[in-house]
């Protein structure tokens, strides 16, 4: 009886947008009760997408307020529910498994856990990157967009810094998870980005440690150094991360490189190798490009346009400046949803599922 309430919560987190899909194995429910107890479990599936007080929720559900509130913010530390301390008040919401529970489990993760994942992941890629709109897209390296192209603000780090009010850095779960499973990643560890426009959101929180604007700017920095792609959620406005991502080790790009789902991202731009500067020093396909966009020709490097994701790495190590980034045609460019709450309508439709009970 026990996993009646497992396989309810796994019901309602594939009913959101996101989608968090069954497997014949069961692998999802083993993970579910990685990280909720049944009681934890129960309570979860009786919050919404939108922000309530412990009050409001034991009027809408006839729970008991005593203890509410309390049991309510030790999920939210532990990464099981997501919530606001505003001082006075305190408001909780659900979330989806990604974005949401599972990077919030950073703190949590064990070997069973990373194991549980990988054992997860082409299932869980098929729902989460094969429907449009992409979970993420890409910013690329922002000096390396072309001057005389018009830029929105989304399609710039900067912008989305700036609109923030605090800021905190955290390990990359996902590299993490990787070292768990015996594939360490040489790239930075702590370089995932949270970005909230309230100040002071992220004292004593249990994701991350806070920091200054300039110290995310100088995440981004080390992150473009090192080979990192900026990516953020598939929206114009709200932005609330920007991770910094490696090939072998984000779910998101190992959906392109293992799945070969190539529409995993969106993305604005992609790279062009001028034929007649290129040296054939192979800096770019070895070194920079974290999807293996970029070919070997007999004479020259050429970039793979359907497969490039435009994030400008192998732009800015280019020795011979032979590289350069484009932006897509009209036709081709897909805009993001306005907001994250178009986003959740737009997907909701495309995955055919009904989540106005959750709203």
């Amino acid at each position: 009886m026990t996993d009646d309430i497992y396989l309810k919560l796994a019901k309602l987190l594939d009913t959101l947008p996101n989608g968090f899909p069954a497997e014949e194995s069961g692998v999802e429910i083993k993970l579910l009760k990685k990280v909720f107890n049944p009681e934890e479990a129960e309570l979860f599936c009786d919050l919404r997408l939108t922000f309530e007080t412990a009050e409001q929720i034991a009027h809408r559900t006839g729970r008991p307020l005593d203890g509410l509130e309390a049991r309510l913010t030790a999920m939210w530390q532990r990464g099981q529910v997501f919530g606001v301390d505003f001082g006075a008040t305190k408001v909780f919401k659900l979330m989806p498994w990604i974005f949401g529970i599972y990077e919030f489990q950073l703190n949590r993760l064990d070997r069973e856990f990373a194991e549980l994942m990988e054992e997860y992941s082409r299932a869980m890629s098929k729902v989460l990157m094969g429907y449009k709109p992409q979970l993420m897209q890409v910013v690329p390296v922002e000096k390396e967009i072309p001057s005389k192209h018009d830029t929105l603000p989304y399609q710039r780090v900067s912008a989305i810094i700036e609109k923030g009010r605090s800021f905190a850095v955290a390990d990359c779960i996902c590299k993490k998870e990787r070292a768990l499973v015996d594939h360490p990643c040489k790239h930075p560890l702590e370089v995932c980005l949270g970005i909230a426009p309230v100040p002071g959101i992220f004292e004593n929180h249990h994701w991350g440690r806070p920091i200054t604007k300039e110290e995310a700017y100088g995440v981004l920095r080390k992150s473009e150094e090192s080979g990192l792609v900026h990516l953020t959620n598939n929206v114009e406005s709200g932005h609330f991360f920007i991770c910094n991502c490696c090939g072998c080790c984000c779910g998101v790009l190992r959906s392109i490189n293992e799945f070969d789902i190539k529409e995993a991202v969106n993305s604005y731009y992609y790279a062009v190798i001028d034929q007649d500067y290129c040296t054939l020093c192979g800096t770019c396909a070895k070194e920079r490009c974290p999807v293996a966009a970029i070919d070997n020709g007999e004479e020259a490097y050429r970039v793979n346009p359907t497969r490039c994701i435009g994030c400008g790495l192998c732009v800015t190590t280019c020795p011979s400046e032979a590289i350069s980034l484009v932006p897509k045609e009209n036709g081709q460019i897909e805009l993001p949803p306005k907001d994250e709450k178009e986003w959740f309508k737009l997907r909701g439709k495309n995955r055919g599922v009904d989540y106005s009970e959750f709203l």
